[in-house]
């Protein structure tokens, strides 16, 4: 009965005229730079975080989380109608969302997806609805040690789940630690790594870091794409061409819960993040198929599961963020960051000291996910036609309001360098296939976790046992240890099969 009053003080909240109003924004701006490939809703949140200055905490945050989960429905149209992902997530979306497009079947692919999307954010929000209070009771018992060997976890998990090789992912984990330490030491004063540049004397900042990785790159790959995009033309999605038949709704019931499912407990990790929990639900109905051979050639269920499984990520993210203060991604960090700029301290004190901002942001949710279904079918149309802007327009324009977003944050020209210095630096990283959100990752929880190692050590006088005598602390070193065993058992097993392959083709 408590969550159902907690709910009703939420509503109450959600439906009062300003959180609405910045509600409706958010989703629709969310889907609008989902739809268009290159933005993503990182660069997006970077550029409005100074808006949050003239804006209460509940409207702001309400905005930008439906910026962030609104991108997550609109990301998989360009994946769709032109094989570009609007988002990194919906990148899967692409391996049958374009073969069904090509088939003549880009509207019944658009309204699964829709669908899809719906049913796993709703299942995300009854899980963060769920399971956020009893976590932050839970954490009130932490301590230095256990959000040590926590973020630690989230660090691992996040170079053994990313794609391709597990090595690549430590790399780059290795590359954002090392960044992460560069700037002014908070207990001794010293500047570390810093060059003698004083601009580098508060660290690098976030929002140039992750506008450069995340949008510069993407806009630069974007363009690569479109070179070579088939530019075939695109159908006239009607409202009666996106109804599906019987095997597409008995398909994809299941690998919508599958998904969800997959979704629900990735968002929950730290360093996961929407990309890895749709990849994931694909590679589990691919596995799980009767007949694998159809992914790839426009299998419903291959948009199916990968979009629920981003949508209920994209909501479960919130849990760690909201009730222990660590952010899951680079995004989450943003939001925190939204948090302490409006002086509210996020963790777990967050649920007993500000519920009508808590349970108001989860009530929002709800209403964003309902506002984003009748954006989406009705609206299809629309959101069609906006891939028709002409790239050579819409990229210089993305570049000039990210420059913008970044000048912003500091009144820094150094910033705006230290973009484009990022961009190049992510679009290098894409060609060598590495993962850049372990770096990002790395960097957002590299100097947490020197904080509390420090901390933990003061506490056991110098004493390293005290990360095993911590029973909480002693699970999470355990659930690494397996993470590395399993990626270390991975990784032998794929280079015997790959040596297999090549002495049958000798």
């Amino acid at each position: 009965m408590e969550m159902f009053a907690n709910l009703a003080l939420g509503f109450q909240e959600a439906f009062a005229y300003q959180n609405l109003l910045y509600c409706f924004i958010g989703v629709f701006l969310g889907t609008f730079i989902g739809v268009l490939p290159g933005i993503g809703p990182l660069a997006t949140i970077s550029m409005l975080l100074p808006l949050t200055f003239h804006v209460p905490p509940t409207a702001a945050l309400v905005m930008l989380a439906g910026i962030y989960y609104g991108a997550q429905y609109g990301g998989s149209t360009a994946s769709i109608l032109m094989n570009l992902p609007g988002t990194p997530a919906a990148a899967v979306v692409c391996l049958d969302g374009y073969p069904m497009a090509k088939k003549g079947r880009a509207g019944v692919a658009l309204f699964m997806t829709t669908i899809a999307s719906f049913v796993g954010s709703t299942i995300g929000i009854i899980v963060l609805t769920a399971f956020s209070p009893a976590l932050a009771g839970v954490a009130l018992a932490f301590g230095p040690a256990d959000y040590f060997s926590m973020m630690l976890l989230g660090l691992v998990a996040a170079a053994a789940l990313a794609q391709g090789s597990p090595a690549k992912g430590i790399a780059m984990v290795l590359v954002g630690l090392a960044l992460g330490v560069v700037g002014t030491d908070v207990q001794t004063g010293a500047q570390r790594f810093t060059f003698g540049i004083p601009q580098l004397a508060d660290g690098f900042n976030l929002v140039a870091l992750a506008m450069g990785l995340f949008g510069v790159s993407e806009v630069i790959t974007s363009i690569q794409r479109m070179r070579t995009v088939n530019k075939q033309k695109q159908e006239k999605i009607t409202l009666r061409s996106m109804v599906p038949n019987k095997d597409d709704v008995r398909q994809s019931w299941p690998a919508m819960l599958r998904g969800s499912g997959v979704g629900s407990f990735f968002g929950t990790l730290p360093g996961a993040g929407t990309t890895i929990a749709a990849f994931i639900a694909y590679a589990v109905e691919k596995r799980i198929a009767r007949k694998p051979e159809r992914f790839g050639h426009g299998a419903v269920e291959g948009i199916s599961a990968p979009e629920a499984a981003s949508n209920a990520s994209a909501q479960t993210a919130f849990i760690p963020t909201l009730t222990l203060g660590i952010p899951g991604d680079a995004v989450m960090a943003l939001m925190l960051g939204a948090m302490i700029i409006q002086g509210i301290q996020p963790g777990p004190s967050l649920v007993t000291e500000h519920p009508q901002l808590f349970w108001g942001l989860i009530a929002s949710f709800w209403i964003g996910n309902v506002l984003l279904v009748i954006l989406n079918i009705p609206l299809i149309g629309m959101w069609v036609r906006m891939l028709r802007i002409p790239y050579s327009i819409l990229y210089p324009s993305i570049l000039l309001f990210i420059c913008i977003g970044v000048f912003s944050v500091n009144n820094s020209a150094f910033d705006v360098l230290l973009v484009m210095g990022f961009g190049v630096f992510g679009y290098a990283m894409t060609l060598l296939k590495f993962e850049p959100a372990p770096l990002v990752l790395g960097f957002i929880l590299g100097p947490l976790m020197e904080e509390h190692l420090r901390r933990a050590m003061l506490l056991s006088r110098g004493d390293a046992m005290i990360f095993l005598q911590r029973p909480i602390s002693a699970g999470f070193l355990t659930v690494t240890t397996l993470l590395l065993a399993w990626s270390l058992f991975s990784a032998i097993r794929m280079q015997r099969k790959a040596r297999r392959e090549l002495a049958a083709a000798e």
